[in-house]
């Protein structure tokens, strides 16, 4: 029921209207011109059909007739876009939940609603500006430029260039990686912003890395947090340092520094940016880390994957990576803008993930700097395919 106003008010806020119609919309799509599912995904582009921020709900519903659909049996789509300022990732799923549990006559099992009021009470009263303000400044003090992969700078995009690629750690790396933090005493995300953190070092050419962290936002969020519908998400930086230290020394830093940014989860991005020594026209990062657990609680046994035809989503960052924590195993998918590829990514995250599990279990006390994260199809690219000099 949100809808965000700013005319005429000091500053925009987000009203939770007690009456928000949710409007059902029956698009007449013809099955000769094509794939019924395609057709609606293109005429539906959140590129061109656009959500008004101002108007409650924020939500858009479609259904399309798909009558040809597994030789003539027929099915019915639905079409569902979700602006951000209203639903994160948990939100999604529990809403395809409460939906499939209503679907199937199971409203009796519905969770009492939980009010999203109470967390932003629990965000605005708790940690004050000024202990978030210290924090900030400490981490980000004598940051004065940019940390850019590959140089792409833009902040601002609208998703129209970006491309995406898909990958899965193997079983044997994820248990590699689920025991050795285990042992170590830190957990799999440390890991993984680490991981990321090399990737991010290479590709800007720095040892001193700032990138964005998308935070739960329901470690924190009260009582019932994670039935709650909502965002809770935020995203703040996080700045490592990729040199001369340590990889276990490392590991255990960034698991300590996710530790003190978890108390600061609530607050501005904005203000955040404001600690550091960077320029206020340009961007203090441009690479994202979403570090995920993909299965609301309560809620695996009864999805079915197959129901779905497909999901989107996007972000104005030109160079994004989700880790979907799938419990046992890890998923990787890559968003990025402009020339870089996507699947070059997921590779070199693969890299230096598999580097730092190395180091790890042989060397704990190598240094981050001289990790080699390329993968070996790029070595090779780059050290014979590119330098063959006995050429006429």
């Amino acid at each position: 029921r949100t809808a965000v106003l700013w005319q005429g008010l000091a500053q925009p806020v987000q009203v939770v209207l007690r009456h928000a119609p949710l409007q059902l919309q029956t698009l007449d799509i013809d099955p000769a011109n094509g794939d019924v599912a395609q057709q609606m995904q293109q005429r539906l582009d959140p590129l061109h059909h656009r959500i008004a921020v101002d108007q409650a709900p924020l939500l858009h519903l479609h259904v399309a007739e798909d009558p040809g659909h597994q030789q003539g049996r027929g099915r019915w789509l639905l079409h569902t876009l979700a602006h951000h300022l209203a639903f994160d990732h948990s939100s999604l799923e529990l809403l395809i939940h409460e939906a499939q549990l209503i679907e199937q006559g199971r409203q009796q099992e519905l969770p009492q609603p939980m009010p999203f009021r109470n967390f932003v009470a629990q965000a605005r009263l708790g940690v004050s500006q000024a202990e978030h303000e210290a924090f900030f400044r400490e981490m980000l003090g004598d940051v004065v430029e940019p940390t850019a992969p590959f140089g792409l700078l833009d902040v601002r995009g609208d998703g129209r260039d970006v491309r995406e690629a898909r990958a899965r750690l193997s079983p044997e790396q994820a248990l590699a990686i689920r025991q050795l933090c285990r042992r170590l005493g830190v957990s799999a995300a440390s890991l993984m912003h680490l991981a990321w953190a090399l990737v991010i070092a290479r590709t800007s050419g720095r040892e001193d890395v700032v990138f964005g962290t998308l935070l739960f936002g329901r470690m924190q969020g009260g009582d019932h947090a994670d039935r709650v519908m909502g965002v809770f998400i935020n995203t703040l930086p996080l700045r490592l340092q990729v040199g001369g230290q340590g990889v276990q020394q490392a590991l255990r830093a960034t698991h300590a520094l996710l530790a003190r940014l978890l108390k600061h989860e609530h607050a501005a991005l904005a203000l955040a940016q404001r600690c550091s020594g960077v320029d206020a026209s340009a961007p203090l990062f441009s690479a994202l880390l979403n570090y995920r657990h993909s299965t609301v609680p309560g809620t695996a046994q009864q999805a079915d994957p197959a129901d779905s035809t497909g999901s989107q989503e996007r972000t104005n960052y030109p160079f994004v990576l989700s880790v979907d924590d799938l419990g046992e195993g890890f998923a990787l998918t890559a968003q990025v803008s402009g020339p870089v590829e996507p699947q070059r990514v997921c590779a070199l995250m693969e890299g230096a993930i598999g580097a730092l599990l190395q180091a790890l279990a042989s060397q704990p006390g190598q240094a981050l700097a001289t990790l080699d994260i390329l993968p070996p199809a790029e070595r090779e690219l780059l050290l014979n395919g590119w330098n063959q000099s006995a050429a006429p």
